[in-house]
């Protein structure tokens, strides 16, 4: 076994890492993270972590290139300070829409990522919700993707909503979305999206299943733009439904998503912190419910510091 258990984050999501540790009834680890007026990083860690198992606690949010550059420099940092075990937890993973080549000569960005994960020194990756599944299959260290399909399950199940149907935004995110339906047992639509290239434009050519009459429950794993559900709204009030709610594991809400969202005739916004919302973003979505991940990671992360399954947390 490792020797005690070590708490550190990047400038990421601080605040999450804080209720993490809260949870943990551990101390966060100090070390010193800033840019030098040329861009670059510069990482210190400010206490011994020789032989420690250490938890990295980093989402690559905005701005996502350089908190991506400070999460491999800590990594390596912790390697180079005979750290005995680094564990690098995502909340979220940035890239993950990159994750094959599905236009001519485009890269797989999300391979490139694990890639330079591993390469800076990770034994371990943790995260929640991936966009897509394979991408755990990039990595030759082992990988604990945990979701929060369960929290948001149980939020909605708590609101106790009549006639309600969860709505998956197209077959990619079915799984998630049945997994939703199957949980709170109520039925489950499908919606038929195409995207039009590299602009954000799509279109819905299709509801599969029944909305008539019914509240919805849009699922999905994360909002960037706001795009997607704008046009499922849309689609579902044309097809009869009643009340509309959103729901997504990661808020990106990036450029106009807040404006989108506001205007749109939902009922509630419901989504998890593993990225930061900031004050001017919460004020412009009156309906927003912001459900926590820290009891979720900092359980995984207490039972693979003692070698208990993370497994039995879903069970």
């Amino acid at each position: 076994m490792y020797s005690d258990l070590a708490v550190f984050t990047g400038r990421g999501h601080p605040e999450l890492a804080g209720d993490i540790c809260r949870y943990l009834e551990a101390p966060l680890g100090a070390c010193k993270v800033f840019e030098f007026a040329n861009e670059n990083v510069f990482v210190q860690i400010e206490e011994n972590v020789r032989g420690r198992d250490v938890y990295l606690i980093q989402s690559i949010c905005s701005p996502v290139n350089t908190r991506l550059m400070e999460l491999l420099i800590m990594i390596d940092a912790f390697r180079r300070s005979s750290a005995g075990r680094i564990t690098a937890v995502i909340p979220y993973f940035a890239y993950g829409r990159s994750d094959k080549k599905d236009q001519p000569r485009v890269p797989i960005t999300a391979r490139l990522i694990a890639n330079l994960i591993e390469t800076a020194g990770a034994d371990r990756v943790m995260t929640v919700d991936l966009h897509a599944g394979q991408i755990q299959g990039f990595f030759n260290v082992p990988v604990d993707e945990l979701t929060a399909t369960y929290l948001i399950s149980k939020y909605f199940r708590e609101k106790q909503i009549a006639d309600l149907t969860v709505i998956a935004t197209d077959a990619g995110d079915t799984k998630r979305a049945r997994s939703i339906a199957r949980l709170l047992g109520i039925p489950l639509a499908i919606g038929d999206k195409e995207r039009l290239g590299n602009t954000g434009e799509l279109i819905i050519h299709n509801l599969i299943g029944d909305v008539e009459g019914r509240n919805c429950l849009i699922a999905d794993d994360e909002i960037e733009s706001g795009g997607t559900v704008v046009a499922m709204v849309n689609r579902l009030k044309e097809e009869g439904a009643r009340d509309i709610y959103l729901s997504c594991v990661h808020p990106l809400l990036s450029g106009p998503a807040v404006e989108r969202i506001a205007s749109l005739p939902v009922a509630e916004l419901v989504v998890t912190d593993t990225v930061p919302i900031s004050d001017e973003k919460k004020r412009g979505l009156k309906h927003l419910a912001v459900l926590s991940v820290a009891p979720l990671l900092a359980e995984a992360i207490a039972r693979i510091h003692s070698g208990r399954s993370v497994g039995a947390l879903f069970q």
